[in-house]
């Protein structure tokens, strides 16, 4: 074991566990404030129980000994054999815990991503149960498929450093689907809909922005120069969508927002993530450029084809994985990591078709698994709150409480 690599990781892993509650503060700031709390509880229990789900089975199904290429069988239930041993096939250099735990902070954020299509209409209790059904069945095949040791889509070659298709696309097209199946917001369409506090979004926006180098640098797996890369092409990425996500606010509507601003930085993010091990500095400049554009462009296409993404997920997390999945195809090279393959801009058109194929099966299946398992939800304890509680808001209807006093 390599004791500076241990450390990395988890520093890695606790900068990723902050980017959950980095995640309620950015979607509970652009919320009304009667549902403040309810939007900020619905990130914040997930640190609970998907850590839960991760140690029992969650695992075990996404990292554990391969079952023909789809999942990973039961025989880590309960963490059992999973010791401060490394495990060769995922890391030589540290502990079999510390890539546990490193995996189990994406578990816990990609359901949390959901949550913002969903927002200030949906029961908690059928959100626990939702949460707990979708990372069992969505998010643990999927990661071994992508990520896993026998994995098909690893076997056939995408490349995904840090999360485009389990973590992005996976949760964005589930946010369309959750979003099309619960229905729009009382109001939606006639009411104007204004962000109650977006002081506390532009600082959920930063410790996202924080802790996404953990998310990327820290899938190096390494303190090395593959770390370092991925660190830079980072940030780079998400300094130009911020810059031209305002550009596109400037020429669209007039003027540039701090909201603006925020969900740009989050779109460069999320279309680097799976690019962040294998492209240079300037193709993330490009790749986070045209995010900025492009995620523009999908969030304004929701008012155009009717559905109601409170928070816009989609347009961000959808669409932006979907861009940076096959923007690594494009741009991927191997002197950036020798353990992953040139894209089409290096010579290797077949690899833009191998991310292609990645994506839509990603979408496919986490589309079709979450209208059922809304379904059956819905079947079990209803999914949405009555009318008077979605006048009167989550934070007194699901939780009896008030995220701001007077007086």
């Amino acid at each position: 074991m390599n004791t500076g690599d241990t450390a990395f990781v988890l520093i890695s892993s606790a900068l990723v566990m902050l980017m959950t509650p980095g995640l309620a503060l950015f979607y509970g700031g652009m919320v009304r404030s009667k549902n403040v709390l309810g939007t900020i509880m619905q990130s914040f229990i997930i640190l609970g129980l998907i850590s839960v789900e991760w140690v029992l089975w969650g695992y075990s199904m996404s990292s554990g000994p391969d079952l023909g290429g789809f999942v990973g069988n039961l025989s880590w239930f309960g963490l059992s054999g999973v010791g401060m041993e490394p495990k060769a096939e995922y890391s030589k250099t540290i502990p079999h815990l510390a890539f546990m735990i490193f995996q189990c902070m994406f578990a816990v954020i990609t359901p949390a991503l959901i949550t913002g299509a969903i927002a200030e209409r949906m029961k908690f209790g059928a959100f626990v149960l939702f949460t707990l059904l979708w990372a069992t069945l969505v998010y643990n095949p999927l990661c071994h498929w992508v990520w896993g040791d026998g994995g098909w889509i690893r076997k056939m070659g995408a490349l995904d450093f840090a999360g485009g298709t389990v973590v992005h696309i996976s949760s964005g097209i589930s946010a369309l689907a959750a979003a099309i199946v619960i229905g729009k917001r009382r109001g939606y369409g006639t009411t104007h809909f204004i962000p109650h506090n977006l002081p506390m979004t532009i600082t959920g926006a930063g410790l996202l922005w924080f802790g996404w180098f953990g998310f990327n640098a820290g899938s190096a797996l390494a303190a090395n120069g593959l770390a370092a890369s991925a660190f830079v092409v980072t940030h780079m990425a998400s300094a130009a969508a911020a810059l031209t996500w305002i550009i596109m606010e400037k020429l669209h509507r007039g003027t540039p927002t701090t909201l603006g601003a925020a969900s740009g930085a989050v779109a460069g993010l999320v279309a680097i993530t799976p690019a962040s091990g294998f492209v240079g500095v300037l193709p993330s400049l490009v790749i986070g450029g045209l995010a900025g554009v492009i995620c523009y462009g999908g969030v304004m296409l929701k008012s155009k084809l009717g559905y109601d993404d409170s928070l816009d997920v989609v347009g961000v997390h959808c669409v932006g994985g979907t861009w940076g999945a096959l923007a690594t195809g494009l741009f991927a090279s191997k002197v950036i990591n020798s353990d992953g393959a040139d894209g089409l801009f290096f010579g290797n058109p077949s690899q833009l078709w191998i991310q292609f194929v990645g994506v839509a099966v990603t979408m496919v299946f986490a589309f079709v698994m979450t209208i059922i398992l809304l379904k059956v939800v819905d079947a079990i304890v209803g999914l949405r709150v009555s009318d008077e509680d979605e006048v009167k808001g989550l934070d007194l209807s699901q939780h009896d409480e008030t995220g701001y006093t007077t007086g």
